[in-house]
């Protein structure tokens, strides 16, 4: 059976690289450096099960990059990850639902954790 597609998108390296090594075994991995480069990979790569993005990056927000994942991609489920806690998103509630947001994890995030929620966010992918 072929691996589910993970997207992991952040604009510091050091993070996409540790994503990546986090991942790999149970995904297929698609980096992007960038929201950006993220878009033009939904053109390559099709839909992905799940994308993993920092919050706070340069050209757009990963709220707003989940929010076009999803008018793209309805199923795709996404994980934010932000520097602040969940309750300085609470107000972004309806933003959240419209973004697909399965999740919100605070970083430094522990890759354990963090492993389990995308596990569980990739049987919900597969679920719908």
């Amino acid at each position: 059976m072929p691996k589910l597609k993970l997207m992991v998108v952040d604009d510091e390296r050091d993070n996409l690289d540790l994503l990546y090594r986090t991942f790999r075994r149970e995904f297929q991995v698609i980096r992007a450096q960038s929201p950006l480069s993220a878009i033009e990979l939904f053109d390559e790569q099709g839909e992905v099960a799940v994308i993993i993005t920092d919050q706070s990056m340069p050209e757009m927000t990963g709220l707003e990059l989940l929010s076009k994942a999803k008018d793209r991609f309805p199923n795709t489920i996404g994980i934010l990850l932000t520097g602040y806690s969940e309750d300085a998103l609470e107000d972004a509630d309806d933003i959240k639902s419209k973004a697909n947001v399965f999740k919100c994890v605070s970083k430094p995030f522990d890759t354990q954790d963090l492993k389990a929620i995308v596990q569980e966010a990739a049987e919900v992918y597969k679920n719908s």
